[in-house]
């Protein structure tokens, strides 16, 4: 992955802007500032208000725009390619993008991904009137995109005045890099193109300094943490997502190295963590673990979490067997140990580093692992012809895995389904556990293609959630990509019926391939196929990673609708208890 932190880094060379536009405008500066803290693909959808803006974004010749087909598929594609890249940026039209856009900023907020939202807003001269605009609610008054973003961006800047632009922008993209968190900045439509003394000579090299932290506290935790891990008989490490925003995955390999303990990850942190190393033991996920990786971790005197997220999802409905005395819980800027110290301004990567040097190894949990471990069982066999079985789909998914490829799971059954995929070394894995919007993972494939134009992207998507968004595979056959997309057929929102049962849980079946032929409508590099039994998923397979392997593969799977993993189905009914409990008395 690249990092966005480009910290202490030098501006790329000068590079001439097409066209007449002034490289002392506003413009110019924004363009420059993405090129250098690492974006190259900017998503977006046109709209009156932001297309002076567009015109200098592809007047910037290392910047690349992507049309999208909406804005929330613009929005969950910055996400994607911020998960790829280290930061991702999308631009829409006021209000009516701003507010389309939302929700998909609100996911990137929660899995902590800078994303940054540009909109193109009103002319600077009609903040302060009485005046109503095209594309708000009819109200002289503005604010409304503004306010919403308000509570799922770290900051926003309102850029209607060329005087303090400079600074309002600068600030918001050095936030967003350094909290790892979305920003939003608006920018008036009439003042990307007006040359300003601010901006009147090449961007100052970007530049963030990087957080130390507090040496006595540094060392207190260190040593507080040191002396809890060394009395243990049987300590265990398990990673979480916050792994990622912080850029600690070096420092945690560091640390499970020297101390030997076994290695699990939570959901959410899944492709953080290399699997193929000899101390990872599998996903933590309470009842719902990997097999023995759950008794290994719950039965262990000690666990270190890295970065988790205790939500009702990731706790399978509040059910963990985790004691907080037993826990070193390291944050991205505070380490808890057990029931004593908690210290903050101890930054994680540095914490990991510093640890590593103080521990005694003890590999007795892994060694407890390794003794009770048993290997997958008795190969899956079938009738001729007999329709295909979610788990055999997987079985061959698994197959397809090397370093040159990336997994992404849609919300639903393919959690888990994906969950039990073992990664090879360098393969990428991207989920959206925290936020769970179904219908993210085609706007996600896209973005994430993108950025990683090495690898080739496995989605694995279930019906209902395609229906949400699939207008953006035109995207993904326009850029040329070549994602291999499971659209995983069985006629209904199957996550929601192991929680809650309805005929709301029913939806209209489509004819998927047909769509997908439609859209691509002969014009690019796509294929398709249906898929009903082991045979015809063989063929497909491979006719997808050999003759068609320039092309973007769609393969639609067609399975029983009550086809779903044995983890779904406990995970389901725990949820749906911690969902549905009475009120506490008043």
């Amino acid at each position: 992955m690249e990092t966005a932190n480009a910290i202490g880094s030098t501006a790329p060379a000068p590079a001439q802007v097409r066209g007449s536009v002034s490289s002392g405008t506003l413009g110019r500066h924004l363009a420059r500032r993405l090129v250098e803290v690492g974006v190259r693909d900017v998503f977006s959808v046109p709209g009156d208000f932001n297309l002076t803006l567009l015109d200098h974004l592809v007047a910037e010749p290392e910047l690349n725009l992507v049309g999208c087909c909406n804005e929330l598929n613009a929005g969950y594609a910055a996400d994607g390619y911020a998960r790829a890249r280290g930061v991702g940026a999308c631009v829409v039209t006021f209000t009516v993008g701003g507010l389309s856009v939302l929700n998909a900023i609100a996911g990137a907020y929660s899995e902590n991904l800078p994303v940054i939202c540009l909109v193109g807003g009103p002319n600077s001269n009609d903040y302060g009137t009485n005046r109503i605009l095209h594309h708000t609610i009819g109200l002289p008054d503005f604010s409304q995109e503004l306010r919403c973003f308000q509570t799922i961006t770290c900051t926003q800047a309102v850029v209607n005045n060329l005087e303090d632009a400079h600074e309002l922008i600068d600030t918001a993209i050095s936030t967003a890099l350094k909290e790892s968190k979305p920003v939003y900045i608006s920018i008036s439509c009439n003042l990307p193109g007006i040359p300003h003394p601010t901006f009147c000579r090449e961007p100052v090299p970007f530049f963030l300094v990087p957080k130390v932290s507090n040496e006595l506290g540094l060392e207190a935790a260190v040593e507080a943490t040191a002396d809890f891990l060394n009395k243990a008989v049987k300590p265990v490490i398990v990673g979480g997502p916050k792994l990622r925003e912080v850029m600690a995955q070096q420092a945690f390999m560091e640390f499970a190295e020297a101390s030997g303990f076994p290695i699990a990850v939570m959901p959410s942190g899944k492709g953080l963590v290399p699997e193929h190393h000899p101390h990872f033991i599998g996903t933590y996920w309470g009842a719902v673990s990997s097999s023995l990786c759950g008794e290994i971790v719950e039965s262990a005197d000690a666990y270190v979490f890295v970065g988790p997220v205790f939500n009702d999802y990731s706790s399978v409905g509040y059910s963990l067997l985790i004691k907080k005395e037993k826990a070193v819980i390291v944050q991205p800027n505070r380490v808890t140990i057990g029931n004593g110290p908690s210290l903050g301004w101890v930054f994680m990567a540095e914490f990991l580093s510093a640890l590593a040097k103080k521990l005694k190894k003890n590999s007795t949990a892994l060694e407890n692992y390794n003794r009770i471990y048993v290997p997958p069982g008795i190969p899956l066999k079938r009738e001729q012809n007999e329709p295909l079985r979610v788990n055999v789909l997987f079985k061959h998914i698994q197959a397809m895995l090397s370093g040159d490829t990336a997994v992404i799971a849609e919300t639903g059954d393919s959690w888990f389904n994906c969950q039990k995929l073992r990664l090879p070394e360098n393969c990428g894995y991207e989920f959206q556990m925290q936020y769970g919007s179904i219908g993210w993972s085609v706007g996600a494939t896209l973005g994430y293609a993108q950025a990683a134009k090495d690898k080739r992207v496995i989605a694995c998507i279930g019906d209902g959630s395609f229906q949400v968004t699939a207008q953006d595979i035109s995207t993904m056959i326009r850029c040329g990509q070549r994602s291999i997309i499971f659209l995983i057929n069985n006629g209904g929102y199957t996550i929601e019926v192991e929680i809650h049962d309805g005929p709301y849980n029913v939806i209209k079946n489509w004819d998927y391939t047909g769509l997908v032929n439609a859209i691509h409508n002969g014009e690019g590099k796509c294929w398709t196929a249906k898929v009903r039994n082991e045979d015809e998923l063989t063929k497909a397979i491979e006719t997808a990673t050999w003759e068609e392997k320039d092309s973007l593969c769609f393969i639609e799977i067609l399975v029983h609708k009550d086809d779903t993993s044995k983890e779904l189905l406990e995970w389901g009914s725990r949820v749906a208890a911690a969902n549905s409990r009475p009120p506490n008395p008043q």
